[in-house]
This record gives structure tokens, C-alpha cells and sequence, in this order.
């Protein structure tokens, strides 16, 4: 049945997302792996509409939040209100308790602002006021950014990094794909008609079953020596950690169900070895001005690292 469900969304999402299937499979994979997304590439991409498409196709709570440089750590998680009829300070609850974050344009708020999500994105709680705020096991951020050449953006620190288990960029369509879009929008956007195909049962059902696909030792070993390998790659100066290898390994959980297996291959670690670890990489500055990429550093590693047959 999870693998309808999979199915099932795929399609849904896909009447809206025109040539775009490797993006929505890779965010199912992070959403069914409990994971976080970050989605980061030109402006008018359609970031902003994979997001809004993948909540409605849930019945999930949706927030989105609009990052400016002018946002407060405040205006993300609630500020507590002195009530003076109950003589007591109440919590008025920001946007971040929900279920489907769309954290928009990430990088365009401050450093402090960014911070302020990194206990909610590591531990699906926040603190306020001595008080622990539990958001729930479904709490999934989904966040896009420009690129940091952009102006008006900052760089996400290397600690909120490694809390999204897949970054990728969407790209332009082709010739025939940019057409179908043109198409499909010329009286409304098929986004207005998208309604949700996928109850908490089903989506329960998608994260147990990605859960239950096995990883064999040799399978688990290479994923290892591959994030490991990142740590020691010339040019870097911080590899991949541990939650790395937690990320690829449940990310390829799911594509392996996804894929109508209950086992993972080496191929499944392979497709996401790029989204899963190029953006927790840290290179040095020589190296980067010299055009060696983070993107470049794992597709050596993998061509390194020898995959089990």
C-alpha cells in the first residue's frame, strides 16, 4: 500500500510539476525518511511551487514564512503576551508550530534569525521562555534559497546545513517541458485545482514501510566509507558527520521502496550520495576560488570508493 501512496503522489504532484519527477522523488524520500529540505536555485524555478503543491497534497497544517532581513527569531516561533484578565503570560504560537513548514527564501533573513530554527529542525521542538514546545513528528521543513551571489542574502551557517538530509536545485525545463507549462497556466495554475490524495493513515503506512526496507552490511559499509571519504577529500576542510550517514541511509530506504524493494543497492546510494552531502561540505577558500565545487568532491569520492557488486 506504500508504494501506492507513493505512487499516488508522484502523479498528483506532477500534474503541477512539469518535468520535475527526479525533484519530487527525491523530497518524498526526505519527507518518508523524516528528514528536511532545502531547495536551492534561480529565481522563478518553481521552489516555491513544489513546496505548496507537496502540503496540499497532504492533509498536513501548512505555514509558510517569507524570510526578510528585517525577520525576528520572534516573528518565527511566538513571543509570550502578558494577559491581564488571567494575570499570566500566554504563548501566542508563531507559524513554526505547524506540521509543513515553507520556510521561503531561507538566506534572505538574518544569521539569528536563521539560528532560531535549528533547535525545531534537530530535535522537532523549541524552547521558549524555560518552556519545552513539543511540534510533533511530522514537523517538516521545506526551505528555498537564492544563490549567495544573490544580493540580500546570507549564507546558511554550517550547523543548519547539516539539519536538511537533501539539497538540489530544479533547474529550467526543456523546450517541450517550458511549452506543457505555458499550456497548463494559460487559463489558471493547476496548483488552484490541487486537492490532497494522501491521509495521515497512508503517509503513517509510507514512513513505517520505508523504516521496515533492509540494508544489507556491504551496502551499509559503502555508504560509510563514502561519507567518511568526504572527510579526508582534498580541498575540504569540514566533511560530511554522522547525520550524513544517517540521511543517505534513510533517504535510500525510501527510494528503495519507492522502487518496489525491500532491500537497498548501491545505486540508490549512489543517486543521493550528491544532494545528500555536497551542501554539508566546507571547502577551502584556495580550493573553492580554484573552481573545485562541493558537488565535485563527491562525485570523486564516488568514483574512489569502490560499490559492492
Amino acid at each position: 500500500m506504500s508504494h501506492e501512496t507513493y505512487q499516488t503522489l508522484l502523479a498528483h504532484l506532477e500534474t503541477v510539476m512539469v518535468g520535475q519527477r527526479r525533484a519530487i522523488r527525491w523530497l518524498l524520500a526526505a519527507f518518508a525518511a523524516g528528514g528536511h529540505v532545502l531547495l536551492e536555485d534561480l529565481p522563478g524555478t518553481g521552489k516555491t511551487t513544489l513546496a505548496k503543491a507537496f502540503a496540499r497534497s497532504l492533509t498536513l497544517d501548512f505555514q509558510r514564512i517569507q524570510f526578510t532581513p528585517d525577520l525576528l527569531p520572534s516573528d518565527l516561533l511566538g513571543v509570550s503576551i502578558f494577559d491581564p484578565q488571567r494575570q499570566e503570560f500566554r504563548l501566542h504560537r508563531g507559524p513554526v508550530f505547524t506540521e509543513v513548514l515553507l520556510a521561503d527564501e531561507i538566506n534572505r533573513a538574518s544569521p539569528r534569525t536563521q539560528a532560531a530554527l535549528l533547535e525545531a529542525m534537530g530535535e522537532r521542538q523549541i524552547s521558549l521562555d524555560g518552556q519545552r514546545h513539543d511540534l510533533g513528528d511530522w514537523f517538516f521543513v521545506i526551505a528555498t534559497q537564492n544563490p549567495i551571489e544573490f544580493h540580500g542574502t546570507y549564507p546558511l551557517p554550517e550547523a543548519q546545513m547539516d539539519r536538511f538530509a537533501l539539497c538540489f536545485a530544479l533547474g529550467y525545463p526543456d523546450i517541450e517541458g517550458e511549452m506543457r507549462i505555458l499550456t497548463a497556466q494559460r487559463e489558471r495554475h493547476p496548483l488552484d485545482a490541487l486537492r490532497s490524495c494522501a491521509g495521515r493513515a497512508e503517509l503513517q503506512d509510507l514512513r513505517h514501510a520505508a523504516a521496515a526496507v533492509r540494508t544489507g552490511d556491504e551496502v551499509r559499509r559503502y555508504l560509510v566509507e563514502l561519507v567518511a571519504a568526504t572527510r579526508t577529500a582534498p580541498g575540504v576542510t569540514l566533511g560530511a558527520s554522522p547525520r550524513a550517514s544517517l540521511a543517505l541511509a534513510g533517504t535510500a530506504r525510501a527510494l528503495a521502496l519507492f522502487d518496489g524493494l525491500d532491500f537497498v543497492t548501491p545505486d540508490h546510494v549512489r543517486e543521493l550520495a550528491v544532494p545528500v552531502l555536497a551542501h554539508r561540505l566546507k571547502l577551502d577558500p584556495q580550493a573553492r576560488f580554484g573552481g573545485l565545487s562541493a558537488e565535485t568532491v563527491v562525485d570523486e569520492v564516488l568514483r574512489r570508493v569502490a560499490a559492492p557488486v
